[in-house]
């Protein structure tokens, strides 16, 4: 076993069945210790990555129904909700947080969100200048971990502001798509997303300042 040492962190190859190399990270920079494997094909992955594919049926389903929401989009939206959080569990539970699933976790949320945010801008239903303002965050962001990849070999993993942010956008995607009429919460949702997206992408700015003096893992 080879095993290498630096500062906050070990490196190791662990000889388990799939040859897989495994980071036993000491402490990352929200204070936890996790270990961090190189696998790729996880559920962990799978269930991240399956979020991209409920937006197609979503949106065909949505236009030929007249602009309207049956029992099909609500479970496929509930699910996409759901598996924002199930995929970080099951990984958690199985010891399966690896390098990919910590890129296909968030890229799988913004890809998602940003077609459908897109499908209703084209609609009408979300100002033109939110969904700029939503991707110019999130192309920001992107950029930012590829540098971080590019640079340190790793990914950074999602910030907890950057979790609240996609659900408090998610929020105001479901008011708008099912709750037409509700236009104060519609209002009210729009500036509390704005703000956490800000907010968030401070965070974000900070975690990354983190990792390049040196706390290189998450």
């Amino acid at each position: 076993m080879w095993l290498y040492r630096g500062i906050g962190f070990n490196f190791r190859h662990n000889k388990y069945r799939n040859k897989t190399w495994v980071l036993s990270v000491q402490n990352n920079i929200d204070g936890k210790k996790l270990e961090v494997s190189g696998k790729v094909f996880t559920i962990s992955n799978f269930i991240s990555f399956s979020r991209v594919f409920i937006v197609l049926p979503v949106v065909y389903r949505h236009y030929i129904n007249g602009y309207s929401v049956d029992v099909i989009i609500g479970l496929l939206i509930g699910y996409g909700v759901f598996s924002d959080y199930l995929d970080g569990y099951v990984a958690r539970k199985t010891n399966t947080i690896s390098e990919v699933g910590k890129m296909i976790d968030p890229v799988s949320d913004k890809v998602a969100a940003g077609l459908l945010f897109i499908y209703t801008a084209v609609i009408g239903w979300v100002p033109l200048w939110f969904l700029w303002l939503f991707i110019a965050r999130d192309v920001l962001i992107l950029l930012g971990s590829s540098f971080i990849k590019l640079r340190y070999g790793k990914v950074a993993m999602s910030t907890i502001s950057g979790k609240i942010s996609v659900n408090v956008i998610s929020l105001y995607w479901i008011s708008v798509f099912f709750f037409r009429s509700a236009t104060l919460v519609h209002s009210v949702l729009l500036w509390a997303s704005v703000t956490i997206m800000l907010f968030s992408f401070i965070m974000y700015l900070l975690r990354y300042r983190n990792i390049m003096k040196g706390a290189r893992f998450n």
